[in-house]
């Protein structure tokens, strides 16, 4: 695996990237202090991963990161950012994934890592460069990894500083005391707070209020409806909570609710669709399957690769590393219930649970108010 660094040595310590490239024999690592020698490396040879300091000093970091797309789209992009501004807006929309300076090592080695792993996941050579050609991603849910970071790093985190951390963003804020409010969560009650909502709803649900808010309300390129895909996401998410246990539940319900983040990208095609030929007009080796596509773009996001592969297989959730019904498969079935398609009772019949099936439909049915038919 190739990598490339770029920048100086207030952005970049030479003792960081020695270290790095002594971690795995497999790993190929450069580091180059100027954009120029960037993009002439990398028109020379394919790069897996490319990271960029802030400041270069013969072109701006979008710049580079603009020609990498173009020169090898395929190239996962990471862009360092500074804590004292926020970086540019079309920086924001070229990199795949952003790491904060002062650049810590174990916080390096686990996004290099996690990309090399995401490239044994979905080797297709097809997916990454179609999605590294893609104008403007999708961005990554700053408000929610925020909300992750807090509390992975304080287990005591108040209600009161979790309510101030989604108030930095007021459109955030005022979708999730909108969604707070539906029907789906509220039961009847009105919330009026940021506060309030973290203590009636509990971290889990707020935690993916928060994420479908900065996912489904971004701009689509493509014609789907954000609003119903985001209900959709929502009943998902709730119903693959309630088929796992307390340990696995809030994974389930956020890899569910981010099963279908791939019809936010263009030239892709429902999987749910495959079967019957539908491809939205595209020939078949023109489009890729939403699923994958999706989970490649989590990938980039740097989330945790059960959810990674649970979006990926949720049609096939015999592919997935576990024999045993765990999030893919709760991921499947909620999705798919939710969809109203069918199943895969020969998945559920190997992993114990096919009997269940009757009842899960049960539930969805509940959460979507319909009412059950006499037997």
């Amino acid at each position: 695996m190739r990598i490339l660094f770029v920048g100086g040595e207030d952005s970049l310590p030479p003792d960081l990237i020695d270290l790095v490239g002594g971690m795995d024999e497999s790993w190929d690592v450069q580091c180059v202090g100027d954009g120029a020698t960037a993009t002439s490396l990398a028109a020379d040879l394919p790069q897996d991963i490319v990271v960029v300091a802030p400041v270069l000093p013969d072109m701006p970091a979008a710049t580079l990161l603009g020609q990498i797309r173009t020169l090898r789209p395929e190239t996962s992009r990471i862009a360092l950012v500074g804590d004292r501004e926020p970086p540019p807006a079309r920086v924001l929309s070229l990199a795949h994934r952003f790491l904060p300076l002062p650049l810590g090592e174990e916080l390096l080695l686990e996004a290099i890592g996690s990309l090399e792993e995401l490239r044994d996941l979905l080797g297709d050579p097809r997916l990454r460069e179609h999605i590294g050609r893609i104008d403007q991603l999708p961005s990554p849910p700053h408000t929610y990894l925020a909300l992750m970071h807090a509390l992975e790093a304080d287990d005591e985190t108040s209600a009161t500083e979790i309510a101030r951390l989604i108030s930095g963003d007021p459109a955030i804020a005022a979708k999730v005391l909108q969604l707070c409010n539906s029907a789906y969560f509220s039961a009847g009650r009105s919330i009026t707070d940021l506060r309030m909502a973290v203590t009636r709803l509990g971290i889990g649900t707020l935690r993916n209020l928060v994420l479908a808010s900065e996912v489904f309300g971004q701009s689509a390129q493509t014609g789907v409806d954000r609003h119903a895909l985001q209900q959709r996401a929502l009943l998902a998410s709730q119903l693959a909570r309630r088929l796992l246990p307390e340990s696995s539940a809030e994974l389930g319900a956020t890899a569910a609710l981010l099963a279908d983040i791939g019809l936010l990208l263009p030239g892709v095609h429902d999987a749910r669709n495959a079967a019957a030929g539908e491809h939205d007009g595209a020939g078949e080796g023109d489009v890729l399957d939403h699923a994958e596509a999706g989970a490649y773009l989590l990938g980039l996001w740097g989330l945790p690769m059960p959810i990674i592969e649970a979006v990926a297989f949720q049609r096939a959730p015999a592919r997935a590393g576990t024999r045993s019904f765990w999030v893919t498969g709760a991921v499947h079935v909620a999705t798919s219930l939710v969809a109203r398609v069918g199943v895969d009772e020969d998945y559920l019949r190997r992993t114990g649970v096919l009997d269940r099936l009757d009842g899960w439909r049960t539930q969805a049915d509940r959460l979507m108010g319909v009412t059950p038919q006499p037997a």
